[in-house]
C-alpha cells in the first residue's frame, strides 16, 4: 500500500485531533507536480449559474462571447487544462439542434436564438481549443424542465411533443419534470441527441452530471409505476430501474465511440457509491444517500465494462467529516476506477459556506490536493463551480496559479481509447534579437491528428521530459509560428535547452524534436554549438 494511502488510513482509525499531525506528514510524502494531471472547472449554465451570468441572460452575442472568453482566459491562468460546459441543462440547447430548442437560460427564452446569430458550442469548443485545453460537454441526461412553475417553454420541447415520456417529482423546493428513464423511446432519444452533439462539433469528451433518477424525497416516490409493469422485464423494481439506467448508458456509450471514437465519455456521481451497511464487501465506511441505492447509478458496473471513460465523484465534504470523511472516499474510489481514469469532483464552493468543515480549515482545499496526488489511481481534479474562482476563497487561486498548477500539465491519454505516439513535428528556428523564432509544422498521419505543440525549456545540465517544470507552454496547431523570449526565462538561467513535441487527438506525445542549446554570456543569450 502506497504510503500516504496507509498513513491516512491510520488516521481514520485514530482520533480526529491528531488529522493535523498526518497531513503535515502527508505533505512531506506528496508526490511532486504531475506533468499528466487533469485539471478542470465546471462551467454551469442551468439557471446561470456560471455562464451566462444571470444579468447577461439574453444579451448581445458579442457580450455573451466576450464573457465566455474571459471564463476560460481566468482558468487558463490558473494552469487549468479543460473546461467542462453545460450545454443541454434541460432538454433545451446551447447550440442550434434538430431535436431541443435553444435554452432559456442562454437567451432568456426558450426557443429564441442568439442576436446576432452564431453557434455558442462551436464557438465555445473553438476558443477552448485556442487556448490548448480540453471541451467536455456537459449534458443533463433526464432533467427536461428544471421549475415547472418558472421555466418558459417553446411549442417545439419535447414535453410539449411527447407529453407521456414525462413524470414530475418534488423535490425539497421545486417540481421538475423528468424522462421517464423506463421507457425504451426515451433511451433511444436521448441516445439521439448525445449522438448528435459529438458528430457535429469536435468536443473531446461528453460528460453527464450525478441526476440518474431524481434525488429522493422521503415522502414521495417517483411515479413510474405503470411504465413498470409495462416493462419490467421480470426484475424488482430497484433493480429495473438500475437496469434503466444501465441501458442507455451503454448505449449512448457505443454510439460515442461509433460516431468520433477519441470522445470520451464521462460521469460525475454522487461521492458515494454504497454504504458498508448495504454492501459490506464493497461499501465505503460512510453513512450517506448512495447513487446505487438513491439514484439507481451502478457507476461500479460501467466503468467495469469500460461504458465510461473516466469518473468524477462528487466529493464534496471535508476531511474528517463524521459521515461522509474526503479521506475514506478518495482511498475508496482510488480502489475501485476498474482501469478508467479518476477525476475528484471537489467543492471550491464550500470555502462560502458557514459549515465548520470548511470555515475553521482555510487550507482544506489544498490539503485534499495533497492526498489526491499522493494517491496513484487520482488522474485529478474538477472543481464545482467556474464562478467560485473569482473570489479567490481563502487565497485558493493564488495557491493554485502560484505552487500547485504553476507549471503546466498534460491531460492524461487513455491507452483503452489510443495509445500511439503523436509524430515529431517538423521545426525550423531563427535565434533573432533574444528571441527564438520557431516555424512549427505538424506532420499527421492517417488516424493520428496533432492537436498541440509542448514547447520545452530546460537547464542543459538537467534534461528531463518528465519533469512537467520544464514546459514552457503548450501552444494550439494554429500557432505556426512561435515566439520564445528569452527575457521571459528564469534569471538564474545561464544555458538552456529547447525542443518541441506534438500531442496528438488521443493525449499521446511525440518524440521530441532535436534539441536547440543556447548559452548566456555577458547578460546576453546567444546559440551555443
Amino acid at each position: 500500500m502506497h504510503k500516504l494511502i496507509a498513513l491516512t488510513y491510520l488516521c481514520n482509525m485514530l482520533n480526529k485531533g491528531l488529522m493535523v499531525l498526518c497531513l503535515l506528514v502527508a505533505y512531506s510524502l506528496q508526490a511532486q507536480n504531475k506533468k499528466y494531471e487533469f485539471r478542470a472547472a465546471w462551467v454551469a449554465s442551468v439557471v446561470n449559474i456560471d455562464y451566462p451570468s444571470v444579468n447577461l441572460k439574453g444579451a448581445n452575442s458579442d457580450v455573451l462571447k466576450t464573457e465566455f472568453i474571459r471564463i476560460l482566459d481566468m482558468h487558463k491562468s490558473l494552469g487549468m487544462n479543460a473546461v467542462i460546459v453545460q450545454v443541454r441543462p434541460a432538454a433545451d440547447a446551447f447550440y442550434p439542434s434538430q431535436y431541443e430548442p435553444w435554452s432559456e437560460y442562454l437567451t432568456g427564452k426558450q426557443g429564441r436564438p442568439p442576436v446576432p446569430y452564431f453557434d455558442p458550442l462551436a464557438f465555445m469548443v473553438a476558443e477552448t481549443h485556442r487556448r490548448g485545453m480540453e471541451f467536455h460537454a456537459w449534458c443533463n441526461p433526464y432533467r427536461a424542465v428544471f421549475d415547472v412553475s418558472k421555466s418558459s417553454l417553446s411549442a417545439s420541447h419535447i414535453t410539449k411533443v411527447k407529453p407521456s415520456w414525462f413524470i414530475k417529482y418534488n423535490g425539497d423546493s421545486r417540481t421538475t419534470k423528468y424522462f421517464d428513464p423506463g421507457n425504451p423511446e426515451v433511451w433511444n432519444y436521448i441516445t439521439n441527441v448525445m449522438k448528435d452533439i459529438v458528430s457535429r462539433y469536435d468536443v473531446d469528451a461528453l460528460h453527464f452530471d450525478d441526476y440518474f433518477y431524481p434525488y429522493k424525497n422521503a415522502k414521495k416516490d417517483f411515479a413510474d409505476s405503470k411504465t413498470f409493469k409495462k416493462f419490467n422485464r421480470g426484475l424488482q423494481k430497484d433493480d429495473w430501474r438500475r437496469s434503466n439506467v444501465d441501458s442507455i448508458i451503454c448505449k449512448i456509450s457505443k454510439a460515442v465511440k461509433e460516431a468520433k471514437p477519441l470522445c470520451k465519455f464521462g460521469v460525475s456521481p454522487f461521492g458515494i457509491w454504497r454504504n458498508v451497511r448495504q454492501d459490506s464487501i464493497n461499501g465505503s465506511n460512510t453513512n450517506g444517500s448512495s447513487c446505487y441505492d438513491d439514484l439507481y447509478a451502478d457507476v461500479l458496473l460501467w466503468s467495469k465494462n469500460k461504458w465510461i471513460d473516466y469518473v468524477a465523484p462528487q466529493l464534496y465534504w471535508e476531511i474528517g467529516h463524521p459521515k461522509a470523511d474526503f479521506v475514506t472516499l478518495l482511498n475508496w474510489w482510488n480502489a475501485h476506477t476498474n482501469g478508467i481514469h479518476l477525476y475528484i469532483g471537489q467543492a471550491i464552493y464550500r470555502a462560502s459556506e458557514n459549515s465548520a468543515g470548511w470555515r475553521n480549515k482555510p487550507t482544506e482545499l489544498l490539503d485534499q490536493i495533497n492526498l489526491m496526488r499522493a494517491n496513484e489511481n487520482t488522474k485529478g481534479s474538477i472543481y464545482f463551480s467556474s464562478k467560485s474562482f473569482e473570489k479567490n476563497p481563502n487565497g485558493w487561486i493564488d495557491s493554485l496559479k502560484n505552487n500547485y498548477y504553476r507549471s503546466a500539465a498534460l491531460v492524461p491519454s487513455m491507452p483503452w481509447l489510443y495509445n500511439t505516439k503523436a509524430n515529431t513535428p517538423v521545426v525550423n528556428n531563427k535565434f533573432l534579437n533574444n528571441s527564438l523564432e520557431l516555424a512549427i509544422k505538424k506532420v499527421d498521419s492517417y488516424n493520428n491528428e496533432t492537436k498541440q505543440y509542448v514547447i520545452y525549456v530546460m537547464p542543459a545540465d538537467k534534461i528531463n521530459f518528465e519533469n512537467n517544470d520544464n514546459i514552457f507552454e503548450i501552444v494550439p496547431i494554429e500557432e505556426t509560428n512561435y515566439k520564445l523570449n528569452f527575457s521571459d526565462l528564469a534569471e538564474n538561467l545561464t544555458a538552456i535547452k529547447v525542443a518541441v513535441t506534438a500531442i496528438n487527438k488521443g493525449n499521446v506525445e511525440s518524440v521530441p524534436t532535436s534539441l536547440y542549446s543556447f548559452i548566456k554570456k555577458n547578460g546576453k543569450w546567444v546559440a551555443a554549438p
